[in-house]
């Protein structure tokens, strides 16, 4: 179990310095930013989770170890990180080390997370306006406030506002992470068949991004039958059944930037009438709503675009009665922010109304229908959830659809499955 440590080259670091550069450039002249990173976490006895960097903290050092703090002003880079101890790397992996910190990283000076307290009192003085990330509630942002007890300005808007628009190395990183999670829908797609277990189709995923030494962005939803109307299901250990439909939602990581794929399609191969029914109305709402995506659009288009396409489907389909019932079979939104975290910083809205497209964002659109069993509606339908999910990149042109090798016609999946 070694710690997840980054191959920093020139290329990476120099994308980094020039993030920091641009995030003070924002700030006051006198500006200084505290950011750190997560410590490990214990799942149980000796055994931690798989260590994950702060996304925040990651976006702008690359440094990818435990328990380090980056302070950050135009005169001064500074980091704090966990020193080399020969016996801990014996049994947990390299540690970078003080000695090689400022070269690997571009940084003024390198000190131990041990002298953290007693040096950010010399390095933030009194002349000084400090930013926090105050996003993260770790046990060393809550030893630095208790510590410098003083007030802070939050660098979360200006930190979110600038991981919103993805550079081309970030676009790269999702672009191979929406190919690798692309090839492992549609392997999913040929393997299924009625009698296996819902955690053997998640082994496919789980082949498939280890194969690629990538991982999981979140944990999967592979969801036979009515278990695709629950939403966030990830218990994936029920058997798949002739005639259910199967959902599946799953993404991995590609250098902490995620993929969220969703598809939909009938374990058997073939739609049955009612199935057919309802996935066309999701996947017309979904072509709809991705067509609008451009710089210049609102951000709420593809939402509302959706939400008109599922509220008259239902209506023709006699499930509601007019417009007004559809929150009950449709209750989430369209899409979110994709990037380093699979829900994305950014705001929605500018003083209060819907921002526009720019170039570079990133989103999902993945409108859904779940119906569960309801003596009001035709049986036909009960039990039946579609959701379809593409990953968006919003370019000069109007958009790029980073997952679009994942099949989701109709008549494309029964041809992949039959």
């Amino acid at each position: 179990m070694l710690p997840y440590l980054a191959n920093l080259g020139i290329t990476t670091k120099m994308i980094h310095q020039k993030r920091r550069q641009e995030l003070l450039r924002k700030l006051e002249h006198n500006a200084v930013i505290i950011i750190s990173t997560n410590s490990e976490q214990k799942r149980n006895g000796d055994v931690n989770y798989p260590f994950r960097p702060d996304s925040n903290f990651w976006y702008l050092t690359g440094f990818t170890e435990p328990d380090a703090v980056a302070v950050i002003s135009k005169e001064n880079y500074s980091v704090f990180l966990r020193p080399k101890d020969q016996k801990k790397e014996i049994w947990d992996g390299k540690r970078l080390g003080i000695k090689m910190a400022p070269e690997k990283l571009l940084a003024n000076k390198a000190y131990p997370i041990e002298s953290l307290l007693a040096e950010i009192k010399i390095l933030t003085n009194k002349d000084k306006i400090i930013y926090f990330d105050d996003s993260s509630t770790n046990l060393i942002n809550k030893s630095i406030i208790s510590t410098l007890g003083q007030s802070f300005k939050s660098l979360n808007p200006y930190l979110s506002e600038m991981r919103l628009k993805k550079d081309q190395d970030e676009i790269n990183k999702m672009k191979l992470s929406s190919k690798i999670c692309a090839e492992a829908h549609m392997k999913a797609m040929k393997t299924v068949k009625p009698g296996m277990y819902e955690y053997q189709v998640a082994a496919i995923f789980d082949s498939e991004f280890t194969r690629h030494n990538s991982k999981y962005a979140y944990p999967p939803i592979v969801a036979g039958g009515e278990s695709a109307c629950v939403l966030h299901y990830i218990e994936n250990n029920k058997k798949l059944y002739d005639g259910d439909l199967l959902l599946i939602d799953a993404g991995c990581e590609i250098s902490g930037y995620a993929s969220d794929i969703t598809r939909t399609f009938p374990i058997n191969g073939s739609f049955n009438d009612a199935q057919r029914e309802i996935y066309e109305i999701v996947l017309n709402a979904q072509k709809s709503a991705i067509d609008c995506i451009k710089p210049g659009e609102k951000v709420n288009k593809p939402h509302k675009i959706a939400c008109d396409i599922i509220s008259t489907g239902l209506t023709k389909l006699g499930i509601i009665k007019d417009s007004s019932g559809f929150k009950e079979f449709y209750m989430h939104n369209t899409g979110h922010w994709l990037g380093l975290d699979v829900h994305d910083v950014g705001a929605h809205k500018i003083k209060n109304d819907y921002r526009y497209f720019e170039e570079g964002m990133v989103t999902t659109v993945e409108p859904g229908i779940y119906i569960r069993k309801n003596d009001k509606i035709d049986s036909k339908y009960w039990g039946i959830g579609v959701r379809i999910e593409d990953d968006i990149l919003v370019n000069a042109n109007g958009r790029d659809i980073l997952s679009h090798s994942v099949v989701k016609e109709i008549i494309d999946i029964e041809n992949l499955m039959n």
